[in-house]
């Protein structure tokens, strides 16, 4: 046994070794320290009651999009700033409006646009009955309710493209006919 190891209740016990105070910083080790935690998804609930759609998420202007196959669903919304539009965003076209107030009575216009009147709708996390009507919307995406979803601009380009007998650049980058 050498100096530096003793025999202590049948466990070899070793000094610790001394603590580098100029230790060299990898840039591995900078990315890491650069990373910010990951924001809490705001409104999870939400996300679980459509989890059996295999919804999917992209952050978009400090919120959460919730996408189901290739339309745009809902965007959650929890910010300490401007908290009035705070809630569900509804992605719905103007003339829809009409027949979800009449399911969803503290629906509004979010306020963040204006009073220009977008397909956009919220239901206000302030509303008293706002988990109950946020699970309702839940359950009109599991049901394929047309009102609610918007295939995005860019795709809604891109499949017309496709449909209309012009081939995707991804299909001529791979060769294809």
């Amino acid at each position: 046994m050498d100096a530096t190891t003793k025999l202590e209740n049948g466990y070899m016990i070793r000094p610790m070794s001394k603590i580098r105070r100029n230790m060299q910083v990898t840039p591995q080790d900078e990315a890491f320290m650069r990373l910010k935690p990951r924001k809490a998804v705001p409104h999870e609930f939400v996300l679980d009651a459509i989890a059996v759609v295999s919804p999917r998420t992209n952050p978009m202007f400090g919120c959460l999009a919730v996408y189901v196959e290739d339309k745009i669903v809902l965007i959650l919304r929890d910010r300490r700033t401007k908290t009035a539009d705070n809630g569900v965003w509804l992605a719905t076209t103007e003339e829809h409006h009409e027949s979800l107030r009449r399911e969803f009575p503290s629906m509004r216009s979010i306020r963040l646009f204006g009073s220009k009147v977008t397909g956009w709708q919220v239901l206000p996390a302030e509303a008293p009955d706002f988990e109950e009507t946020a699970l309702h919307a839940c359950e009109l995406i599991l049901a394929g309710d047309p009102r609610i979803g918007k295939v995005p601009k860019g795709r809604r380009a891109a499949k017309a493209g496709v449909k209309s007998g012009q081939k995707s650049l991804r299909t001529k980058a791979r060769g294809g006919d």
